[in-house]
């Protein structure tokens, strides 16, 4: 029940290009990625204090 296959795949698109059109397509796969980029960043950014400390020490 958990994989997806070809046929269920297809659909799922086929149903997205009904909705939105192709047009709108890429510019939701641009927010959805920008998205991402920005959530990997913040979690970057957002280490506990201790490993930022030993990054730093083992960069000088």
């Amino acid at each position: 029940m958990g994989r997806l296959g070809l046929t269920e795949i297809l659909v799922i698109v086929g149903i997205v290009i009904l909705l939105f059109g192709g047009k709108k397509i890429p510019e939701l796969m641009k927010g959805l990625g920008s998205g991402i980029k920005e959530f990997k960043n913040a979690a970057k950014d957002d280490q506990p204090a201790a490993s930022k400390k030993q990054e730093e020490e083992e960069t000088k």
